[in-house]
């Protein structure tokens, strides 16, 4: 196991970090657009308050499979080719949500049909990203070139999986709805619908967790690093205290009517979502998928699926490079959008 080999690992799961962070909330508002959205003008606050962004933050799950690619080969090839429907679902959703979204405000009349694909579009990557992790940490058949072995889609859904699958769902809503009440109009509805909602898909999530968090410790476990052991009660701790944290700031600031609250609750909320990566990243150090008890070929580590040192050392100098732009654009269009969306939003 090399020291580039590690960094990666776990450069790879802060770049999953961020595209749940960012992306997760655009996610969210799509799932939740005919839920909250309640007029017309609902409906354009929503499209507005993600839409200078989202496809600046959907970079991150593009240079995360990118990286994959480069850095650990082997268990690139194996999700994505065992996942291949399930990635093909993602992809159409993702493709979905972006036509509708681009197409609804120039064609009217098929204004519902879009709206329609704008939700169908954002359920199906949020479900299934979920989905998808759990397989990975609890194990999937391959054979000895390991390639994966099971019944393709239908068999990556288990109880497990399907739990998994609905806690990154329920962690994606909250975000979308901590996120609606932070940029909708002070006095609208909208914000008012997303605050009520936001407790609840939090209460949820956190108890989703729990339920992942002790069937994957007792039934799911890969051989993890028992040295990291400390790290993985600390991203647990972190993820109940900020998720919790959040919900308590969002309903005191909603009581009194405190505005700055919002703010708050969505940095509790990602906050979270960033705990719930690391203690997943933490949690499977140092294996990439793990092969389950009917497995032929062995689990995919990264003693045995990292690149050279040389491809390794590379992509670090890369990465120096382009990570500080990356950073730099989402500081300048965060600034440059920030604040509530205005009726002269609406306009553009």
């Amino acid at each position: 196991m090399t020291v580039l080999g590690v960094l990666w690992f776990f450069l790879i799961f802060v770049l999953i970090a961020g595209y749940f962070i960012l992306d997760g909330f655009d996610l969210g508002v799509g799932v939740l657009f005919p839920f909250l959205a309640k007029s017309e003008e609902d409906k354009a606050v929503m499209r507005r308050v993600i839409g200078p962004v989202w496809d600046g933050n959907e970079v991150w799950l593009l240079t995360a499979g990118g990286a994959l690619f480069a850095a650990f080969p082997d268990a690139y090839a194996t999700t994505f080719s065992g996942f291949y429907l399930a990635v093909m679902l993602v992809l159409f959703g993702l493709i979905v949500r972006a036509v509708s979204f681009e197409f609804r405000a120039g064609d009217p009349g098929w204004a519902k049909v879009w709206d329609v694909c704008f939700f169908v579009g954002s359920l199906l990557p949020a479900l299934l990203f979920g989905v998808a992790v759990g397989n990975i940490y609890a194990g999937i058949p391959m054979d000895a070139n390991g390639d994966y072995m099971g019944v393709p889609l239908l068999g990556l859904i288990t109880p497990f999986t399907l739990l998994t699958g609905l806690l990154g769902l329920a962690m994606f809503l909250a975000a979308g709805a901590t996120w609606t009440a932070l940029k909708a109009p002070l006095e609208s509805g909208l914000r008012a619908r997303a605050q009520k909602l936001r407790l609840p898909l939090q209460a949820a999530a956190v108890a989703l967790f729990v339920v992942v968090s002790v069937l994957g410790h007792f039934f799911y476990a890969p051989d993890m690093a028992p040295e990291l052991g400390i790290f993985r009660w600390l991203f647990a701790g972190l993820f109940l205290v900020t998720v919790v944290g959040s919900m308590v700031v969002g309903r005191v600031g909603e009581r009194r009517g405190c505005p700055k609250a919002d703010l708050g609750a969505f940095l509790g909320q990602s906050a979270g979502a960033f705990s719930l990566v690391g203690l997943l990243a933490c949690s499977m150090f140092p294996c990439l998928v793990v092969a389950s008890a009917d497995s032929v070929g062995p689990t995919i580590t990264i003693m045995n699926a990292a690149s050279s040192e040389l491809s390794l050392f590379w992509m670090t100098v890369i990465l120096c490079i382009g990570l500080p732009l990356v950073l730099v654009y989402h500081v300048v269009i965060y600034r440059t959008f920030r604040g509530r969306v205005s009726p002269e939003d609406l306009a553009h």
